[in-house]
């Protein structure tokens, strides 16, 4: 399965967003209100230029304290963000999460981000894929 179909499969397509120069109170109400597990960072010429989190900032409380909450995005998102594009695989972007032990990837398509994509979500691509290809083998066989 491709990412761009993983992408029609989701119930939401909404990129939900934060600056960098919002604070983390602000980034935990999002991730709250919209019960998503990170927020994608733009500068102001609506380039990506981070992710932020609910693993960073609960990592980060649990080694500094709440003081954390008055933090700016830029001070503790992941500026090194690993995206994915609209034509990979299901199995090469689980492969890209597993190697660097994170759970949300944007999908870019053109230079441009088109959504963002969870562990959850190719998981749950990758076991519709293995039920279809058990149906298949189980009708090939006669079951």
């Amino acid at each position: 399965m491709l990412v761009s179909q993983i992408l029609k499969g989701k119930s939401s397509q909404n990129i939900i967003s934060i600056g960098p120069d919002d604070g983390i109170l602000m980034a935990v109400n999002l991730l709250s209100k919209n019960r998503i597990g990170a927020l994608v960072v733009f500068d102001d010429e609506g380039l990506l230029i981070g992710i932020v989190s609910e693993r960073d900032i609960v990592r980060e409380i649990g080694i500094k304290g709440t003081q954390v909450l008055n933090l700016l995005v830029r001070e503790l998102m992941s500026k090194k963000v690993v995206t994915c594009n609209t034509n990979e695989t299901a199995f090469d972007v689980l492969n890209k999460m597993t190697v660097g032990r994170f759970r949300h990837i944007p999908v870019m398509d053109n230079q441009k981000m088109v959504g963002l994509i969870s562990i959850g979500d190719v998981v749950k691509a990758r076991l519709g894929e293995l039920d279809m290809e058990k149906q298949a083998l189980e009708e090939y066989i006669g079951h």
